[in-house]
Protein backbone atom coordinates (compact mmCIF):
# COMPACT_ATOMS: atom_id res chain seq x y z
CA UNK A 1 0.00 0.00 0.00
CA UNK A 2 1.18 3.45 -1.26
CA UNK A 3 1.02 5.62 1.65
CA UNK A 4 0.72 9.63 0.93
CA UNK A 5 1.09 11.90 3.91
CA UNK A 6 -0.64 15.03 3.29
CA UNK A 7 1.96 17.25 3.76
CA UNK A 8 3.21 15.39 0.51
CA UNK A 9 -0.43 16.58 -1.56
CA UNK A 10 0.73 18.04 -4.76
CA UNK A 11 -0.19 21.87 -5.92
CA UNK A 12 1.38 23.12 -8.73
CA UNK A 13 2.91 26.29 -10.30
CA UNK A 14 3.22 27.64 -6.75
CA UNK A 15 4.49 31.55 -6.84
CA UNK A 16 4.49 34.00 -4.51
CA UNK A 17 1.64 36.05 -3.06
CA UNK A 18 2.83 39.36 -4.19
CA UNK A 19 1.06 40.41 -6.88
CA UNK A 20 -1.37 44.14 -5.96
CA UNK A 21 -3.93 43.29 -8.59
CA UNK A 22 -6.17 41.16 -10.75
CA UNK A 23 -8.78 41.75 -13.24
CA UNK A 24 -12.52 40.55 -12.03
CA UNK A 25 -14.19 41.99 -15.22
CA UNK A 26 -17.06 42.93 -12.69
CA UNK A 27 -17.64 46.70 -12.29
CA UNK A 28 -14.69 46.88 -9.95
CA UNK A 29 -11.96 46.51 -12.60
CA UNK A 30 -8.90 45.70 -9.75
CA UNK A 31 -8.66 43.06 -7.00
CA UNK A 32 -5.91 43.62 -4.03
CA UNK A 33 -5.39 40.32 -3.76
CA UNK A 34 -3.08 41.42 -0.74
CA UNK A 35 -6.28 42.82 0.54
CA UNK A 36 -7.97 39.89 0.44
CA UNK A 37 -5.82 37.91 2.29
CA UNK A 38 -5.52 40.40 5.27
CA UNK A 39 -8.91 40.37 5.47
CA UNK A 40 -9.06 36.83 6.14
CA UNK A 41 -6.31 36.98 8.42
CA UNK A 42 -7.31 34.93 11.56
CA UNK A 43 -5.10 33.08 13.21
CA UNK A 44 -5.37 29.24 14.93
CA UNK A 45 -3.48 27.56 17.26
CA UNK A 46 -4.82 24.36 16.11
CA UNK A 47 -2.63 22.99 13.91
CA UNK A 48 -5.16 21.19 11.32
CA UNK A 49 -5.12 18.54 8.89
CA UNK A 50 -5.07 20.89 6.35
CA UNK A 51 -2.94 23.71 7.76
CA UNK A 52 -0.21 21.18 8.87
CA UNK A 53 -0.81 20.25 4.69
CA UNK A 54 -0.51 23.14 3.02
CA UNK A 55 3.25 24.34 4.32
CA UNK A 56 4.50 21.06 2.90
CA UNK A 57 2.95 21.09 -0.41
CA UNK A 58 5.46 20.10 -3.17
CA UNK A 59 4.88 21.57 -6.71
CA UNK A 60 4.36 18.65 -9.44
CA UNK A 61 4.96 21.23 -12.65
CA UNK A 62 6.58 23.78 -11.01
CA UNK A 63 9.76 25.67 -12.54
CA UNK A 64 12.30 27.72 -10.70
CA UNK A 65 12.16 30.06 -13.92
CA UNK A 66 8.28 31.10 -13.32
CA UNK A 67 7.23 34.27 -12.07
CA UNK A 68 3.73 34.37 -13.03
CA UNK A 69 1.63 34.35 -10.22
CA UNK A 70 -1.33 31.56 -10.40
CA UNK A 71 -4.26 32.67 -10.45
CA UNK A 72 -6.91 30.58 -8.32
CA UNK A 73 -10.11 30.92 -7.37
CA UNK A 74 -12.09 28.78 -4.78
CA UNK A 75 -16.18 27.30 -5.15
CA UNK A 76 -17.39 27.26 -1.85
CA UNK A 77 -17.27 30.20 0.53
CA UNK A 78 -16.53 28.35 3.86
CA UNK A 79 -14.19 28.62 7.11
CA UNK A 80 -12.10 25.88 4.94
CA UNK A 81 -11.41 27.78 1.86
CA UNK A 82 -10.75 30.95 4.37
CA UNK A 83 -8.14 28.77 5.68
CA UNK A 84 -6.58 27.81 2.60
CA UNK A 85 -6.84 30.83 1.57
CA UNK A 86 -5.09 32.27 4.67
CA UNK A 87 -1.95 29.70 4.24
CA UNK A 88 -1.54 30.64 0.23
CA UNK A 89 -1.23 34.47 1.74
CA UNK A 90 1.09 32.92 4.23
CA UNK A 91 3.46 30.79 2.34
CA UNK A 92 5.68 33.27 -0.35
CA UNK A 93 6.86 29.82 -2.10
CA UNK A 94 3.09 28.70 -2.83
CA UNK A 95 3.39 31.47 -5.76
CA UNK A 96 -0.75 31.45 -5.51
CA UNK A 97 -2.94 34.73 -6.12
CA UNK A 98 -6.42 34.28 -4.73
CA UNK A 99 -9.20 35.63 -7.11
CA UNK A 100 -12.19 35.04 -4.77
CA UNK A 101 -14.96 33.03 -4.22
CA UNK A 102 -17.74 31.40 -5.71
CA UNK A 103 -20.87 30.19 -3.81
CA UNK A 104 -24.80 30.03 -4.30
CA UNK A 105 -25.43 31.82 -0.86
CA UNK A 106 -25.74 35.65 -0.49
CA UNK A 107 -23.26 37.61 1.59
CA UNK A 108 -25.71 38.01 4.63
CA UNK A 109 -25.76 34.54 4.85
CA UNK A 110 -22.39 34.59 6.22
CA UNK A 111 -20.40 35.25 9.15
CA UNK A 112 -18.43 38.68 9.63
CA UNK A 113 -18.89 42.03 7.67
CA UNK A 114 -21.27 42.34 5.04
CA UNK A 115 -19.29 44.29 2.98
CA UNK A 116 -15.93 42.34 3.10
CA UNK A 117 -17.83 38.90 1.74
CA UNK A 118 -20.00 40.70 -0.53
CA UNK A 119 -16.53 41.98 -2.39
CA UNK A 120 -14.41 38.36 -2.26
CA UNK A 121 -17.47 36.86 -3.88
CA UNK A 122 -16.70 36.85 -7.81
CA UNK A 123 -20.66 35.19 -8.22
CA UNK A 124 -22.60 31.90 -8.43
CA UNK A 125 -21.40 28.48 -8.35
CA UNK A 126 -23.11 28.45 -12.23
CA UNK A 127 -20.83 31.35 -13.28
CA UNK A 128 -17.44 29.69 -12.33
CA UNK A 129 -16.93 28.04 -15.89
CA UNK A 130 -17.33 31.42 -17.42
CA UNK A 131 -15.19 33.20 -14.96
CA UNK A 132 -12.20 30.66 -15.71
CA UNK A 133 -12.33 31.37 -19.67
CA UNK A 134 -12.90 35.19 -19.17
CA UNK A 135 -9.76 35.50 -16.90
CA UNK A 136 -6.77 32.52 -17.27
CA UNK A 137 -7.50 30.61 -14.12
CA UNK A 138 -4.77 28.10 -13.51
CA UNK A 139 -6.40 26.46 -10.24
CA UNK A 140 -9.85 25.73 -9.36
CA UNK A 141 -10.15 24.53 -5.46
CA UNK A 142 -13.72 23.14 -4.83
CA UNK A 143 -14.60 23.30 -1.15
CA UNK A 144 -17.98 22.29 -1.06
CA UNK A 145 -19.43 19.91 1.20
CA UNK A 146 -19.67 15.75 0.51
CA UNK A 147 -23.31 16.53 0.77
CA UNK A 148 -23.33 18.70 -2.42
CA UNK A 149 -21.37 15.71 -4.99
CA UNK A 150 -24.84 15.95 -7.37
CA UNK A 151 -23.35 19.53 -7.87
CA UNK A 152 -19.75 18.88 -7.83
CA UNK A 153 -20.06 16.71 -10.57
CA UNK A 154 -22.13 18.85 -13.05
CA UNK A 155 -19.10 21.46 -12.02
CA UNK A 156 -16.83 18.96 -12.77
CA UNK A 157 -18.49 18.39 -15.95
CA UNK A 158 -18.70 21.90 -17.08
CA UNK A 159 -14.96 22.58 -15.95
CA UNK A 160 -13.08 19.89 -18.15
CA UNK A 161 -15.30 20.11 -21.24
CA UNK A 162 -14.39 24.47 -21.67
CA UNK A 163 -11.41 24.75 -19.64
CA UNK A 164 -7.99 23.22 -19.19
CA UNK A 165 -7.42 24.94 -15.47
CA UNK A 166 -6.05 22.53 -13.20
CA UNK A 167 -8.86 21.41 -10.22
CA UNK A 168 -8.44 20.42 -6.92
CA UNK A 169 -11.35 18.68 -4.49
CA UNK A 170 -10.66 20.20 -0.82
CA UNK A 171 -12.80 17.80 1.35
CA UNK A 172 -14.39 19.37 4.14
CA UNK A 173 -13.28 16.77 6.38
CA UNK A 174 -12.18 19.24 9.30
CA UNK A 175 -15.70 18.60 10.84
CA UNK A 176 -14.14 15.46 11.93
CA UNK A 177 -12.73 15.10 15.20
CA UNK A 178 -9.66 14.11 13.30
CA UNK A 179 -6.28 12.00 14.58
CA UNK A 180 -3.28 11.28 12.83
CA UNK A 181 -5.34 12.38 9.31
CA UNK A 182 -3.42 10.97 5.91
CA UNK A 183 -4.48 9.85 2.73
CA UNK A 184 -3.21 6.44 1.31
CA UNK A 185 -3.78 5.01 -2.20
CA UNK A 186 -4.90 1.75 -2.46
CA UNK A 187 -4.49 0.59 -5.92
CA UNK A 188 -5.81 4.16 -7.05
CA UNK A 189 -8.71 4.47 -4.86
CA UNK A 190 -7.71 7.43 -2.20
CA UNK A 191 -8.71 6.67 1.52
CA UNK A 192 -8.55 9.36 3.76
CA UNK A 193 -7.21 8.23 7.67
CA UNK A 194 -9.81 10.22 9.65
CA UNK A 195 -8.73 8.59 13.07
CA UNK A 196 -5.55 6.57 13.42
CA UNK A 197 -3.19 5.82 15.96
CA UNK A 198 0.43 8.27 15.69
CA UNK A 199 2.44 4.98 16.40
CA UNK A 200 2.30 3.07 12.94
CA UNK A 201 5.99 2.74 10.80
CA UNK A 202 9.08 4.02 12.04
CA UNK A 203 7.24 5.89 15.04
CA UNK A 204 6.32 2.34 16.57
CA UNK A 205 9.85 1.21 16.06
CA UNK A 206 10.91 4.78 17.43
CA UNK A 207 8.05 4.68 20.53
CA UNK A 208 9.34 1.15 21.20
CA UNK A 209 13.51 1.90 21.85
CA UNK A 210 12.55 4.70 23.86
CA UNK A 211 10.77 3.01 25.87
CA UNK A 212 12.60 -0.08 26.44
CA UNK A 213 15.93 2.11 26.85
CA UNK A 214 14.23 4.46 29.67
CA UNK A 215 13.07 1.97 31.12
CA UNK A 216 15.65 -0.28 31.81
CA UNK A 217 18.06 2.63 32.58
CA UNK A 218 14.54 3.90 35.83
CA UNK A 219 14.38 0.55 37.11
CA UNK A 220 18.10 -0.14 37.41
CA UNK A 221 18.11 3.43 38.57
CA UNK A 222 15.50 2.91 41.02
CA UNK A 223 16.01 -0.57 42.04
CA UNK A 224 17.16 0.13 45.68
CA UNK A 225 14.46 2.59 46.30
CA UNK A 226 12.01 -0.14 44.87
CA UNK A 227 13.69 -2.51 47.77
CA UNK A 228 12.95 -0.11 50.61
CA UNK A 229 9.56 0.71 49.51
CA UNK A 230 8.73 -2.98 49.56
CA UNK A 231 10.17 -3.75 53.04
CA UNK A 232 8.01 -0.28 54.18
CA UNK A 233 4.43 -1.65 52.85
CA UNK A 234 5.28 -5.30 54.54
CA UNK A 235 5.67 -3.40 58.10
CA UNK A 236 3.04 -1.09 57.62
CA UNK A 237 0.11 -3.23 57.27
CA UNK A 238 -0.78 -7.05 56.12
CA UNK A 239 -1.04 -8.29 52.28
CA UNK A 240 0.71 -8.40 49.34
CA UNK A 241 3.85 -5.75 48.52
CA UNK A 242 2.37 -5.63 44.84
CA UNK A 243 -1.50 -4.45 44.09
CA UNK A 244 -2.90 -6.11 40.34
CA UNK A 245 -5.89 -4.72 38.48
CA UNK A 246 -6.96 -5.27 34.97
CA UNK A 247 -7.03 -2.52 33.03
CA UNK A 248 -7.68 -1.92 29.18
CA UNK A 249 -4.83 -1.46 27.29
CA UNK A 250 -4.32 -0.96 23.23
CA UNK A 251 -7.37 -1.57 21.18
CA UNK A 252 -9.13 -1.98 24.45
CA UNK A 253 -7.25 -5.52 25.33
CA UNK A 254 -7.00 -6.45 29.27
CA UNK A 255 -4.12 -6.24 30.86
CA UNK A 256 -2.80 -6.55 34.02
CA UNK A 257 -0.95 -3.15 35.79
CA UNK A 258 1.15 -3.71 38.42
CA UNK A 259 1.88 -0.95 41.74
CA UNK A 260 2.99 -0.97 45.34
CA UNK A 261 -0.21 -1.86 47.32
CA UNK A 262 -1.13 1.45 49.07
CA UNK A 263 -4.93 0.68 50.85
CA UNK A 264 -5.94 -2.46 52.74
CA UNK A 265 -8.17 -3.82 50.06
CA UNK A 266 -7.45 -5.56 46.37
CA UNK A 267 -10.25 -3.97 44.65
CA UNK A 268 -11.03 -5.03 41.04
CA UNK A 269 -14.42 -6.22 40.46
CA UNK A 270 -17.75 -4.71 38.66
CA UNK A 271 -17.56 -1.60 41.16
CA UNK A 272 -13.84 0.30 41.67
CA UNK A 273 -14.40 3.46 44.14
CA UNK A 274 -11.69 5.89 43.16
CA UNK A 275 -9.38 6.79 45.94
CA UNK A 276 -10.87 10.45 47.34
CA UNK A 277 -9.17 12.50 49.95
CA UNK A 278 -8.38 11.05 53.48
CA UNK A 279 -10.35 7.90 52.37
CA UNK A 280 -9.98 5.13 55.11
CA UNK A 281 -8.80 2.86 52.99
CA UNK A 282 -5.76 3.82 52.37
CA UNK A 283 -3.11 3.41 54.94
CA UNK A 284 -0.49 5.64 56.43
CA UNK A 285 2.60 4.53 54.16
CA UNK A 286 0.20 3.82 51.60
CA UNK A 287 -0.58 8.35 51.77
CA UNK A 288 2.69 8.43 51.20
CA UNK A 289 3.21 6.65 47.86
CA UNK A 290 0.53 8.16 46.56
CA UNK A 291 0.87 11.60 46.87
CA UNK A 292 4.71 10.92 45.74
CA UNK A 293 3.60 8.19 42.83
CA UNK A 294 6.06 5.96 44.30
CA UNK A 295 3.35 3.56 44.01
CA UNK A 296 3.52 3.55 40.09
CA UNK A 297 7.52 2.74 39.64
CA UNK A 298 6.36 -0.95 38.95
CA UNK A 299 5.08 -0.42 36.10
CA UNK A 300 8.40 0.01 34.17
CA UNK A 301 7.98 -3.38 34.11
CA UNK A 302 4.67 -3.66 32.31
CA UNK A 303 6.88 -1.22 29.81
CA UNK A 304 9.55 -3.80 29.60
CA UNK A 305 6.27 -6.42 28.96
CA UNK A 306 4.96 -4.72 26.34
CA UNK A 307 1.73 -3.59 28.15
CA UNK A 308 2.34 -0.32 28.97
CA UNK A 309 4.12 2.75 27.28
CA UNK A 310 6.39 5.57 29.76
CA UNK A 311 3.91 8.32 28.11
CA UNK A 312 0.41 8.05 27.31
CA UNK A 313 -2.96 8.03 28.65
CA UNK A 314 -3.56 6.95 31.86
CA UNK A 315 -5.07 3.48 31.98
CA UNK A 316 -8.96 3.42 33.97
CA UNK A 317 -10.06 0.41 36.14
CA UNK A 318 -12.38 -1.66 33.79
CA UNK A 319 -15.25 -0.56 35.68
CA UNK A 320 -15.11 3.29 34.81
CA UNK A 321 -14.16 2.75 31.72
CA UNK A 322 -17.13 1.02 31.31
CA UNK A 323 -18.92 3.93 33.02
CA UNK A 324 -16.93 6.81 31.00
CA UNK A 325 -17.53 5.24 27.34
CA UNK A 326 -21.28 5.58 27.17
CA UNK A 327 -21.00 9.51 28.69
CA UNK A 328 -18.19 10.83 26.56
CA UNK A 329 -17.20 11.30 23.03
CA UNK A 330 -14.00 9.43 21.94
CA UNK A 331 -13.52 8.18 25.21
CA UNK A 332 -12.22 4.49 23.49
CA UNK A 333 -9.86 6.41 21.01
CA UNK A 334 -7.53 6.87 23.84
CA UNK A 335 -7.04 2.93 23.33
CA UNK A 336 -4.98 3.25 20.11
CA UNK A 337 -2.14 3.45 22.00
CA UNK A 338 -0.81 1.94 25.04
CA UNK A 339 -1.62 3.17 28.50
CA UNK A 340 1.48 4.84 30.25
CA UNK A 341 2.72 5.75 33.73
CA UNK A 342 2.27 9.70 32.76
CA UNK A 343 0.82 11.78 30.17
CA UNK A 344 -0.35 14.80 28.71
CA UNK A 345 -3.44 15.57 31.15
CA UNK A 346 -1.32 14.63 34.05
CA UNK A 347 0.92 17.16 33.37
CA UNK A 348 -1.74 19.69 32.53
CA UNK A 349 -3.68 19.80 36.44
CA UNK A 350 -5.82 16.25 35.77
CA UNK A 351 -3.90 13.99 38.35
CA UNK A 352 -5.31 12.00 40.93
CA UNK A 353 -9.18 11.74 41.27
CA UNK A 354 -11.62 12.51 38.39
CA UNK A 355 -14.73 12.65 40.86
CA UNK A 356 -17.04 14.32 38.06
CA UNK A 357 -17.76 13.99 34.45
CA UNK A 358 -15.86 17.48 33.20
CA UNK A 359 -13.18 16.58 34.84
CA UNK A 360 -12.74 13.04 33.35
CA UNK A 361 -14.08 14.78 29.57
CA UNK A 362 -10.75 17.38 30.41
CA UNK A 363 -8.13 14.55 30.90
CA UNK A 364 -9.68 12.90 27.69
CA UNK A 365 -9.22 15.92 25.78
CA UNK A 366 -5.72 15.92 26.77
CA UNK A 367 -5.43 12.23 26.00
CA UNK A 368 -6.59 12.84 22.15
CA UNK A 369 -4.67 16.09 22.01
CA UNK A 370 -1.83 13.97 22.46
CA UNK A 371 -2.49 11.53 20.18
CA UNK A 372 -2.92 14.40 17.39
CA UNK A 373 0.54 15.73 18.33
CA UNK A 374 2.57 12.74 18.92
CA UNK A 375 6.09 13.40 18.74
CA UNK A 376 9.36 12.07 20.52
CA UNK A 377 10.04 15.65 21.83
CA UNK A 378 6.79 15.39 23.22
CA UNK A 379 7.68 12.56 25.01
CA UNK A 380 10.47 13.90 26.80
CA UNK A 381 8.94 17.06 27.52
CA UNK A 382 6.22 15.24 29.69
CA UNK A 383 8.99 12.89 31.51
CA UNK A 384 10.48 15.84 32.23
CA UNK A 385 7.51 18.00 33.34
CA UNK A 386 6.28 15.37 35.50
CA UNK A 387 8.68 15.21 37.89
CA UNK A 388 7.81 18.91 38.97
CA UNK A 389 4.22 18.06 38.97
CA UNK A 390 4.52 15.21 41.33
CA UNK A 391 6.82 17.28 43.41
CA UNK A 392 4.49 20.26 43.69
CA UNK A 393 0.64 18.50 42.76
CA UNK A 394 -1.82 18.42 45.21
CA UNK A 395 -4.38 16.51 43.56
CA UNK A 396 -2.67 12.95 44.27
CA UNK A 397 -3.99 11.19 47.23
Amino acid sequence: MECIKASSLPVSSFVPVSIDRHYTGNDRTTWNVNALSDSLAFESNDKTFWEKSVVGLLPHRWSFAETEVSRAVFVGFSDLSRRLTYQFKKNPLLRVGCMGFFDDRSPGRFSGKKERRSEELLGSIASVTEFVKAHNVQHIYIALPLSAQPRIQALLDNLRRDTTASIYFVPDILSFDLIQANISIINGIPVVAVCESPFVGINSTIKRISDVVLSVFILLLIAPLMVLIAIGIKLSSSGPVLFKQRRYGVDGKEIVVYKFRSMTVMEDGVQVDQATRHDPRITRFGAFLRKTSLDELPQFINVLQGHMSIVGPRPHAISHNEIYRNLIKGYMVRHKVKPGITGWAQINGFRGETDTEEKMQRRIDYDLDYLRNWSLFLDLLIIFKTIGVVIRDKNAY
